[in-house]
């Protein structure tokens, strides 16, 4: 999702971007790497591989999250350090926060106590992988920043029941449900817990628009929506926009994981980040990017 956006916003800028796909270039695979760097004239690297999930997925697979990042991270920034790339993007993750921390997080919250256990083993990776950035950075003098984006959402977002995030998997049960006839819907924990989303597109605008101002930017910044929701408020405004009510049943013995994660984002501000998409509007394209797909397929 993050990487076709900002692929998509690039090439309109009339950037030329390599975007190997995985079948190409495993990051898994260090040699793989460096023939890659060999074989291409690169002068900036985005980093937006990982493997990612859902709470669902991060509980029963901590060992492969912890592993499979840390191999893919330290691959690709060491053999990008040895090529001396000048500037590198890496986007970390909002679970690098503290559960149960002061609220909205700033970045020097990270490392200020507990991570949330539901996805400990990712944000340990992520953590780590975001500190060899910051340290290159400082020892080698190169343009290298770590962005933080709250929660992600919009076209292109995985809708795998099995590993999808939030609002992916808000919208697909909403549609299924409707699809179906159904008149409840089954919610995890009591509704209550609050997150952050982010459109997709405004991370690909400012990424790019401002991609020639790297080397101003603070080491780590977050770049958030600025505000939350619960998450009942998603699923209701999910059924307003496809115009479909259910009653909401909440199964309080599965994890909900941290009861708010807001994170402050005025370092951002002041190097140009402002996301214009509100939440309506971008659950809009979502969904239509979503049924356009299944329509299609």
């Amino acid at each position: 999702m993050l990487g076709g956006s900002i692929l998509s916003k690039a090439q309109l800028s009339g950037l030329e971007v390599l975007h190997p796909i995985r079948t190409e270039l495993d990051l898994r695979n260090k040699l793989q790497i460096e023939s890659y760097f060999n074989s291409h004239d690169i002068d900036t690297v985005i980093h937006c591989a990982a493997r990612v999930g859902g709470i669902a997925a991060n509980i029963e697979n901590p060992a492969d999250f912890i592993l499979e990042n840390l191999l893919i991270d330290s691959n690709l920034l060491t053999i990008a350090r040895e090529k001396k790339i000048t500037r590198l993007i890496y986007f970390g993750s909002s679970c690098m926060y503290p559960r149960d921390f002061p609220q909205p997080l700033q970045e020097i919250d990270i490392l200020g106590g507990p991570l949330e256990p539901t996805n400990e083993s990712y944000a340990l990776a992520k953590i780590a992988a975001a500190r060899m950035v910051t340290a290159t950075a400082i020892q080698d003098g190169l343009a290298w920043r770590v962005l933080i984006p709250s929660n992600l959402y919009g076209p292109g977002d995985n809708f795998n029941p099995s590993s999808s995030h939030l609002v992916a998997s808000i919208i697909n049960k909403v549609l299924e449900a409707k699809e179906k006839g159904l008149t409840e819907i089954e919610i995890w924990g009591d509704g209550s817990a609050r997150r952050e989303f982010t459109y997709v597109g405004d991370v690909a605008e400012f990424v790019i628009d401002e991609l020639e101002k790297v080397s101003s930017w603070q080491l780590m910044m977050n770049i958030g929506a600025g505000v939350d929701f619960s998450v009942k408020e998603y699923y209701e405004k999910v059924c307003e926009l496809i115009n479909f009510s259910a009653k909401f049943n909440y199964d309080t013995t599965k994890p909900a994981g941290m009861k708010q994660k807001l994170m402050n984002s005025a370092l951002a501000q002041q190097f140009g980040w402002n996301p214009p998409t509100k939440l309506g509007d971008g659950l809009q394209k979502t969904i239509s990017w979503k049924t356009s797909v299944v329509q299609n397929a």
